[in-house]
């Protein structure tokens, strides 16, 4: 989604997934920084407890204060035996959209869309999980299906294990992957969220994780864990020396234009239109930012 031309723009610096039959995770979770909660009714939760997350998910949805963060569920496979009773529950909830996960096609995502749709959900947008390779040789057909798809949210285990890579720190092995789905969204003005990293104890892996989503070109990461938010909107917020920066390019920006020029200079450096439109995507970010009441991660020089 584009921050410079779309009023409704809204940042996906973090998605905490949030298992839905743990009752607790999920009341602890209106308390939270995070920009996106997926109350997931898939992978977290086991399949005898399908029935009990889902009810619990309805009951605790009554009450859809959940502060700035966007809500957003993850049904079940619809091929599952869970996926059409999840949908069914929860499509006329108060939240703002269903993750479908393991979607490999633009048929799966039209199918998935109709599916919401009959089920009562015809105002909630979706997001795809994309997570084999299958779903990445297609990622450009997915995020070109439907204008009700707004973000990709890339499941990095499972494709990995897909793939048989031996995933390091560097994750070395998934990058090209990641980069095809990265161009995908972009082609198709999408949002993309990079997948969790997963060793909650490892601070400084989960900061470089962090970082490297950002200069990957993701919009955003996944967390599996509320400890993991304060690295992952920190990394993902532009920092005081990027605004200054942003801001001074608009202003040479706007006096070359109204010199009838094209292009400016600042401390003899080249600024094309391009740096403008960045400059612009930094300031939508931080204004969005300040609105949430995180302005203490703005001010920071790193």
């Amino acid at each position: 989604m584009n921050c410079i031309n779309d009023t409704h723009y809204r940042p996906r610096r973090s998605a905490l997934y949030v298992p839905a039959h743990k009752v607790r995770y999920i009341e602890k979770s209106r308390t939270l920084n995070a920009d996106c909660i997926i109350f997931d009714l898939q992978e977290s939760v086991p399949p005898a407890r399908k029935a009990e997350a889902r009810q619990h998910l309805v009951e605790q949805l009554e009450n859809s204060d959940f502060g700035y963060s966007e809500r957003i569920v993850r049904v079940n496979k619809l091929s599952s035996t869970w996926g059409a009773e999840d949908l069914a529950a929860i499509a006329r909830l108060d939240i703002d959209g269903v993750l479908f996960p393991n979607i490999e096609s633009a048929d799966e995502m039209h199918l998935a869309i109709a599916a919401l749709d009959a089920a009562g959900g015809e105002n909630k947008f979706v997001m795809a999980n994309i997570e084999s390779p299958l779903g990445v040789l297609r990622a450009e057909e997915i995020a070109a299906s439907s204008d009700r798809l707004t973000t990709i949210v890339m499941g990095t285990s499972d494709l990995a294990n897909s793939l048989r890579i031996n995933v390091t720190l560097d994750r070395q092995g998934l990058l090209t992957y990641l980069s095809m789905c990265i161009l995908a969204a972009r082609a198709h003005h999408k949002s993309i969220i990079d997948g969790p990293h997963f060793n909650l104890k490892d601070v400084v892996a989960c900061e470089y994780s962090c970082r490297q989503a950002r200069d990957l070109g993701f919009d955003g990461k996944a967390v599996i864990h509320p400890i993991q938010l304060t690295y992952t909107n920190d990394a993902l917020t532009p920092k005081g020396v990027d605004i200054r920066k942003a801001k001074d390019i608009i202003s040479a920006m706007e006096q070359a234009n109204a010199e009838g020029q094209s292009v400016a200079v600042i401390d003899d450096r080249l600024i094309e239109p391009c740096l403008e439109q960045w400059a612009n995507r930094v300031i939508c970010l931080y204004n969005k930012v300040k609105e949430y009441g995180q302005s203490e991660l703005l001010g920071r020089e790193r």
